[in-house]
């Protein structure tokens, strides 16, 4: 195996990639399952029930979020009693657990009973044929996750895999703090589609985020695969190691191999002598993911369905069955011989021995692993830390009112004036007064220290935690009280005290002999465990107070009557961290969790509305706020009675549009949907409003009004009775315009956003089998009157002008020319008084062809009406009145198309807003060279597809009202992109034009997952490999699409192929550039 190297430091880009692919990937498989297929079940494995019910907690946090779709199952399942099984014993358990809730979903009550019910799991085994084979076709990501954290021992309440990790974190602002567990979603959301429609199990570990781009991966049939990296030698001694055959499939970013041997934590000379060292010095790192598919998930969960006696013997013999040692050695031929001898090692081999396993070695993959205390500071300052959100969702005071660290992060938390905390430190989901110092690299979670309660007799605390420490805090079950829990930041829990062990940095001899306390006061004199932090009775539970300062001299952290401390901490009671384990109170801990964001949340959201209402997603705001116990309702009440008189104050700089929008969002947070559905009327009247203001800047408003309410008859009679009648002279009109297609920047050109924010669009005009497609001809008659006809064979003959005035019905086929009639004055100044006219328009391409047809025609027309009447019928004039003609339609359509169709050739075109609105247009001169390679190279393909823009119009701009953080990150990244593509296509670099193609489709559908559909996903499939580029003209949603090959030769090839895949109902259009 002779794959590329990767540096052990990856590029901040790289990482940043990934990620932002996966979340996008998971964002739109939540949103539309049927395109992009999301899990059929998310399993988690606890090692408690208490465990399971916070975990259980989390998922459905995750399904309000919108991390899993709402049609996923999810389960957190327990060690039975709490009891040790081993990994691969959970594994089977949570399998057994998913097809029982399937069992019961499937009304299967009449289970075949093979071994009765089991005395010791409480659970019988399932074998009915229709449980197991639905299960077989399923789509499960298991997550172990049921570990006690004991080297991330502050972790170990919230479970490790639910720890903060905000990376993005920043992409949206008031969305909650992303989790390793939202994180290890998004990757693993990649790698459902590997398993396509064969049913299947992803497992991953709680404590790893591995960064790859899983959608790519290959998975053979049938079989179970892990997934390795290579890693060096000294690495692959603290870990599993896979010893793989000769590649049976590779690329330059992976290798399939089938496995040979595994082995755990091996030396060097083992490394070698099992010819498990590749050719570049490295070996293969178990990751710890292991997918299993087709005929070998059949048989897992054939098994898992008979587990329980298994289970149960475990139980009785506490022992425990790995799973990256035992269950995945029955895949492994040269390991049975070891397997039959492990605990139920014999049926292991049996019912699944059957099957191989293979690896899939990715070479990109960076594997960050949150192992230690260490280890995730490191993560958040290291390679990751530019991505790092360093204050999410927090209350903290001024910079001149407290001493906080550029560097520190702080994340859900309240920070009073008078606090100092360290370079790096991590304060997450915790409230603190004043007079509190926290030192660097230090991580406090889930406390809640008031130092102003703790002042009695003029006893003033300050609390000191020293740099390099960890604090935190647990609700105590049954008792209601709460302890204060703290270490070093490099502690190892399970390191004995006659292994170099510590507590709080120090050796645990230099501690017991500078405090004074004995062995015994931690560990007893009969215990037979070996002494360390894990299992010291050293945290006592007392009045907070008093607990500060007993926390302070076990650190060293402040001078203390040493005599008094130690009189005050041996006469406490006093909790390990093994008892604390077993003592969590989780219920009060979510309760209390829930209860602080909502607080956050809700001084965000009222800072937000009395000053202005200007930036924050206050929907979002609210969704936290309403799970505040008892009173959530009753806060967006009161933020709704602000509205009025907050919108009446900041009238000369808050847009109606988005002050209406904050109030449908808070009436739908209150539950009352009726009043916010009459509301929302007024936030669409408003856009116009605010539309209109922007376009029609210095436009005569008379001009779209009829001229009164004569017919043409007797307005000529009125006004030439006894009066000579002008010669007539006739003309004739005739415009034709390209239509325009877009690389990227659409969105940015449409209102709200254009005429509040700075947009960019680079597109292209085109003409399609050698003729621009769209036109019209315009004749001046003799008879008055206006005759309109177009190429479908509509016709409207109108004789009475009074007619012609806005607002038009929606279903008027011929509203485009009659606004067009009075934006060019036409009407209003009674030019037809004295003749008639008959205008005829077409457009040769299919409807709902998402190629700006409609504006287009509507610069033609107006274009070919200011010619009749010898008006301004310059380019910048007509696509300015466009603008006006399109707000008077109220089709809320931007500035792309007609730019697109009056401007010739490829043009980057950017709006500044204001009143009015400014566009300027910078044509690029294109060589020869670059119009000859785009020509050969792009396809101009018809998908068969109408596309509905209305709907995903609105659905964009109730999102951008609303200020959705992650839409307006998304604009503004395709207004950057639009930038980057004009310098691309200047230096003639049309692969990079392809891969700014990609990125603005995929922001494209993360503005809206319904702007594609499963035809046009299976076009683009199919077109991928022969494409470094492709996405949907205009909105999306249907219409034509752009295929931009890696050269002539592919463009050649993948047009013979879709004109012979009839299944795809595609049309491919000659085109030239409109030049």
């Amino acid at each position: 195996m002779n794959g590329k190297r990767s540096s052990r430091i990856k590029e901040k880009e790289e990482l940043s990639s990934i990620l932002r692919k996966s979340w996008y990937n998971l964002r739109l498989s939540v949103r539309d399952s049927s395109r992009v297929h999301t899990w059929d079940a998310i399993l988690l494995t606890a090692s408690s029930p208490q465990q399971a019910l916070l975990y259980n907690s989390h998922l459905l946090r995750a399904k309000r979020l919108g991390r899993i779709a709402p049609s996923t199952v999810t389960l957190a399942v327990p060690d039975p009693g709490g009891h040790r099984i081993g990994s691969g014993a959970a594994t089977l358990n949570a399998i057994f657990a998913l097809a029982t809730h399937y069992n019961q979903q499937l009304g299967l009550d009449q289970v075949e009973i093979t071994n009765g019910i089991d005395t010791e799991t409480g659970s019988h085994d399932i074998s009915h044929p229709a449980v197991i084979n639905f299960m077989a076709k399923k789509h499960i990501l298991l997550l172990h996750a049921g570990g006690d954290s004991k080297r991330v021992p502050w972790a170990n309440p919230m479970g490790k895999v639910f720890l903060p990790l905000p990376y993005l974190a920043s992409d949206d602002p008031d969305g909650p703090v992303p989790l390793l567990f939202d994180h290890i979603l998004a990757i693993a959301s990649c790698a459902r589609q590997a398993f396509g429609n064969e049913g299947g199990m992803l497992t991953m570990t709680g404590d790893v985020l591995p960064c790859f781009d899983a959608s790519v991966m290959t998975l053979p049939q049938d079989s179970a695969s892990i997934i390795t990296v290579p890693i060096t030698l000294d690495i692959a001694s603290n870990h599993g190691v896979i010893v793989a055959a000769k590649p049976e499939h590779s690329t330059q970013n992976y290798v399939v191999s089938l496995v040979d041997d595994l082995l755990q934590k091996p030396t060097v000379e083992e490394l070698i002598k099992s010819k498990a060292v590749l050719v570049d010095g490295r070996t293969l790192l178990d990751s710890g993911i292991i997918a299993v598919r087709g005929k070998a998930w059949l048989q897992l969960v054939t098994l898992a369905c008979s587990c329980q006696k298994m289970i149960s013997e475990l139980l009785k013999s506490k022992k425990e069955m790995s799973l990256y040692e035992d269950l995945v050695a029955a895949w492994v031929p040269a390991k049975h011989e070891w397997l039959r001898k492990r605990p139920l090692g014999e049926e292991l081999v049996n019912k699944l021995g059957e099957q191989k396993m293979f690896s899939y070695c990715a070479y990109d993959l960076m594997f960050l692993h949150f192992g230690t205390s260490n280890e995730v500071l490191e993560h958040l300052s290291g390679v990751g830390s530019e991505l790092v959100g360093r204050r999410h969702l927090c209350s903290i005071p001024a910079t001149t009112a407290s001493d906080i660290t550029a560097s520190a992060i702080i994340l859900s938390s309240k920070i009073a004036p008078g606090i100092s905390i360290g370079e790096d430190s991590l304060i997450y989901d915790s409230s603190t007064s004043g007079r509190i110092q926290i030192g660097s690299l230090c991580i406090v979670v889930g406390v809640n220290i008031n130092l102003d309660d703790s002042i009695t007799d003029g006893d003033s605390i300050k609390f000191i935690l020293p740099d390099r420490h960890c604090l935190w805090e647990v609700p105590l079950v049954g008792s209601g009280e709460r302890v204060l829990v703290y270490c070093g930041l490099h502690d190892n829990p399970k390191s004995s005290l006659s292994r170099n062990g510590t507590f709080c940095g120090k050796p645990w001899k230099k501690f017991l002999h500078d405090l004074g306390i004995q062995e015994s006061d931690l560990w007893g004199s009969s215990g037979t465990d070996e002494k360390c932090l894990w299992n010291s009775k050293i945290f006592p539970i007392l009045p907070y107070s008093h607990m500060l300062k007993v926390a302070m001299w076990l650190m060293g952290s402040a001078k203390q009557n040493n005599e008094y401390m130690i009189s005050l901490w041996k006469s406490s009671h006093r909790i390990s961290l093994e008892e604390l384990h077993r003592s969590i109170d989780f219920s009060t801990m979510c309760v209390g969790s829930s209860n602080h964001q909502a607080d956050l949340a809700a001084g965000i959201a009222k800072a937000c509305i009395s000053y202005g209402m200007l930036g924050r997603n206050l929907s979002q705001l609210c969704e936290e706020i309403l799970q505040k116990e008892g009173s959530g309702i009753e806060i967006c009440k009161d933020f709704l009675a602000m509205c009025p008189k907050v919108q009446e104050q900041n009238s000369n700089i808050l847009p109606n549009s988005r002050a209406y929008q904050v109030q449908v969002d808070l009436l739908r947070a209150c539950n009352d949907e009726s009043t916010a559905t009459k509301l929302e009327h007024k936030v669409w009247a408003a856009v116009a409003d605010e539309t209109a203001s922007a376009v029609r800047y210095g436009f005569k408003e008379h001009l779209s009004e009829s001229p009164g309410s004569l017919s043409c008859k007797e307005y000529r009679t009125n006004h030439h009775d006894g009066c000579t009648v002008p010669p007539f002279y006739p003309r004739t009109v005739k415009v034709e315009l390209p239509v325009r297609v877009d690389f990227v920047g659409g969105w940015s050109d449409t209102p709200p956003w254009s005429i509040e924010r700075a947009g960019c669009v680079l597109n292209m005009a085109i003409s399609l089998e050698g003729s621009p497609p769209i036109g019209t001809t315009i004749k001046t008659t003799k008879t008055t009157g206006v005759l309109i006809t177009d190429n479908e064979d509509n016709h409207l003959y109108i004789d009475d002008y009074t007619c012609i005035s806005a607002p038009f019905d929606g279903d008027d086929p011929f509203r485009l020319v009659k606004s067009a009639l009075l934006v060019t004055g036409i009407i209003h100044d009674n030019i037809l008084e004295d003749m008639g006219m008959h205008i005829k328009t077409w457009a040769n391409v299919p409807r709902g062809s998402g190629l700006g047809t409609s504006s287009i025609l509507a610069a033609a027309v107006v274009k070919g009406l200011l010619q009749i009447i010898g008006g301004d019928d310059s380019t910048e004039n007509v696509a300015r009145l466009v603008l006006v003609l399109e707000q008077l339609m109220g089709t809320g359509g931007g500035w792309q198309d007609q730019i697109g169709g009056l401007y010739p050739g490829i043009k980057c075109t950017s709006s500044f807003p204001g009143i009015p609105l400014r566009l300027q247009v910078t044509p690029l001169l294109a060589s020869p060279q670059l119009v000859s390679e785009l020509q050969q190279r792009l396809l101009v393909v018809f998908t068969g597809q109408v596309r509905l823009a209305n709907k995903v119009l609105q659905k964009v701009v109730i999102r951008y009202l609303r200020r959705d953080n992650l839409l307006v990150s998304s604009i503004k990244r395709l207004v950057e992109l639009a930038k980057i593509g004009r310098e691309a296509l200047m230096n003639c670099n049309i692969d990079e034009l392809g891969e700014i193609m990609l990125e603005a489709w995929r922001l494209h559908q993360e503005l809206d997952p319904y702007c594609s559909n499963e035809a046009v996903d299976k076009l683009f499939s199919f077109a991928s490999p022969y494409c470094c580029g492709y996405k949907l003209v205009g909105a999306g949603g249907g219409g034509f699409g752009l295929l931009l090959a890696k050269d002539a030769e592919c463009a050649k090839e993948l047009r013979q192929k879709l004109e012979a895949e009839k299944h795809l109902e595609v049309k491919i259009y000659d085109w030239q550039i409109f030049l």
